[in-house]
């Protein structure tokens, strides 16, 4: 495939790519603006742990090493337990093109860690070779509850480049300024000059929110199971706490808890830009802030919208206070604008999300 401009590829690029045989045994109605929801086969496996493929090895090959057994389909995915499923989609990509993917934000916000594998790239979440071909594989690990995962579920969405064209450090003011990125709860815009926190790398920090009587949930380590095909199904208390605002304005994280917070600042992803969520500098403490991290086009909205947080401290307990840094935000040219945006037609769970908002498949809940 030819493409006209270069960046990340639109919505219509990934149909074309589906209509050309370059992606097979996909659904269109599974492209997104910027990105394909890549969906869980039958062949899964329990393994002892994960791997990655050496040079010139297909995983098919690899998966030998680490005692494969067979999975049978609606078993319970148990918790602290690797599984490998091979996707529905496989990849042979045009010589110009490449893939990176992220897990879906109701896999993150469910403490369900998802990786993508491909043949013969010793790289977690990329099909970052141009012209890749192959199957396509992902790591399934539940942290924090049981899971079932029918047939068909998308875990991880793929996104397709011609080229890197992620905002340089000298590009960001005028990117920023020209396209309106970043506002307040009530509806201005940031300034420029008020973001005083940055890595010099071309990305924008965000902060966390501890203002609200409820600022965020953490996960109940029990034996409750959470089946992934029901949908506003559970209440939120059977899998998650509240965590109510602080006294003051810091809180302790308990080591290799699992808690949903949300951003301070309100985030806009305009038609022309596609953003990933990145960890801020580790000399802003060892914890992970996110599993799921692309934004499509659209988001947001004219005046943003504030991003949920999945955070875990990985080696100790950490102090975070409200206002503290969290993530940060990396944004990338579109080589096209997508034909529809985020939110557009069926719209999202996520569309109008204020505040620790779960996963789809919990009921609504209102703070």
């Amino acid at each position: 495939m030819e493409a006209k401009n270069i960046g990340a590829l639109p919505l219509q690029a990934i149909r074309e790519l589906i209509l050309q045989k370059h992606i097979l045994g996909a659904d269109d109605k599974h492209a997104q603006p910027a990105s394909l929801d890549l969906t869980l086969s039958d062949e899964v496996y329990r393994v002892d742990g994960l791997f990655l493929p050496k040079t010139g090895e297909r995983v098919r090959d690899a998966i030998l090493k680490v005692n494969p057994i067979a999975f049978a389909e609606n078993s319970i995915f148990e918790v602290g337990v690797p599984y490998l499923a091979r996707l529905n989609e496989k990849l042979k990509l045009p010589a110009d093109v490449y893939a990176y993917s992220n897990p879906k934000s109701s896999t993150g916000r469910n403490d369900v860690k998802v990786s993508l594998i491909v043949d013969g790239i010793s790289r977690f979440d990329s099909a970052g070779a141009r012209g890749y071909s192959g199957e396509l594989w992902a790591f399934i690990e539940p942290k924090s509850f049981r899971i079932k995962l029918p047939k068909n579920e998308a875990l991880l969405q793929l996104r397709f480049f011609n080229d890197d064209t992620r905002v340089k450090e000298e590009e960001l003011r005028n990117i920023y300024e020209k396209d309106a990125l970043l506002f307040r709860k009530n509806g201005d815009m940031l300034a420029f000059d008020e973001l005083k926190i940055s890595d010099r790398d071309g990305g924008l920090i965000l902060t966390v929110d501890f203002g609200e009587e409820i600022i965020g949930w953490r996960a109940k380590n029990g034996a409750a199971i959470l089946d992934f095909a029901k949908r506003a199904y559970y209440n939120a208390t059977d899998f998650f706490e509240p965590v109510s605002r602080p006294v003051r304005d810091f809180l302790f994280l308990q080591k290799g808890n699992f808690y949903i917070f949300y951003t301070r600042e309100y985030v806009r992803v305009p038609a022309n830009l596609a953003c990933e969520m990145a960890p801020v500098d580790i000399k802003n403490g060892e914890f992970r802030s996110h599993y799921a991290g692309f934004i499509d086009p659209g988001w947001g909205g004219k005046t943003g919208l504030p991003l949920v947080l999945e955070v875990r401290p990985f080696d100790d307990n950490i102090l975070v206070s409200h206002g503290q840094p969290i993530c940060k935000l990396v944004f990338e040219r579109m080589a096209e604008t997508p034909d529809r945006l985020y939110g557009e037609g069926s719209g999202s769970h996520y569309t109008l999300q204020r505040g620790p908002v779960l996963s789809k498949h919990f009921k609504k809940h209102d703070f």
